[in-house]
């Protein structure tokens, strides 16, 4: 089982450090490093006497001190290179703790503000939940009108009239399998959820004979009016197209 320690009030040696730099009122890229490791030392030795199991942490930063203010008093030949600051890599760690730090407030501060709010289930009355709006036709079908969906209607029918073979179809009928306006619905309905978006005319091209026509077109019909699919005509000339308002 990990135990972790609390000394006094800091949370570990880079936060003696900051109290430090905060006391004295110093730079933080500008470390006093003599007058700073002093002070650090002076901690540690009051917290010894207090504890003689310090956290080694904090004494392998206390070395880190002694061995940056070390390298710092050593004299510098002007023939050398100039070298990196020693403080550079302690300044990187102090500025990345603090700004954890600085988070650290911030989601206190929000875990706070949080626990003063309040929270419902929400409580929607039978009547409302089972409310449905009313369909709007003239806006369900917009600039467009029933009359131009029987201008292609009647176009497509014209060409399965023209279909028809004058001689052959003399030669006798045959009877055509009843075609059911619930089974169309569905099928519409499926079609339009399968493809989204779909041509009116090319639904109704599609179709193999007069009765299949017929039907299909009513189909459409039935699901405008109880607002399952949708109509639209970008320009004036443009094929309608149909869109299912059903999720997939």
């Amino acid at each position: 089982m990990d135990i972790q320690f609390k000394l006094e009030v800091f949370e570990g040696p880079l936060d003696l450090l900051l109290h430090l730099l905060e006391k004295n009122k110093v730079n933080i890229y500008d470390i006093p490093i003599v007058e700073i490791t002093s002070q650090y030392m002076d901690y540690i030795h009051e917290m010894q006497k207090n504890d003689l199991n310090v956290v080694s942490e904090f004494l392998v930063m206390a070395a880190t001190l002694l061995d940056i203010k070390s390298r710092m008093m050593l004299p510098v030949s002007d023939d050398e290179e100039e070298e990196e600051d020693p403080r550079a890599e302690l300044v990187e760690r102090l500025l990345e703790y603090k700004m954890y730090k600085c988070i650290s407030y911030e989601l206190k501060d929000r875990q706070l503000d949080a626990k003063k709010s309040m929270y419902k289930f929400p409580t929607i009355p039978k009547e409302v939940a089972e409310y449905e709006q009313p369909v709007d036709l003239e806006e369900l079908i917009g600039d467009l009108t029933l009359g131009k969906l029987n201008d292609i209607f009647q176009s497509i029918m014209k060409k399965q009239r023209d279909k028809i073979d004058p001689i052959r179809s003399k030669f006798g009928e045959i009877e055509k399998e009843e075609v059911s306006l619930e089974d169309k619905l569905t099928f519409v309905e499926q079609y339009a959820k399968h493809h989204g978006t779909f041509s009116f005319r090319t639904l109704l091209e599609n179709q193999k004979g007069k009765m299949q026509l017929i039907v299909t077109f009513l189909a459409i019909l039935e699901l405008m009016k109880s607002g399952k699919l949708s109509i639209v005509q970008k320009e004036l000339f443009d094929d309608i197209m149909i869109s299912s308002k059903v999720a997939a």
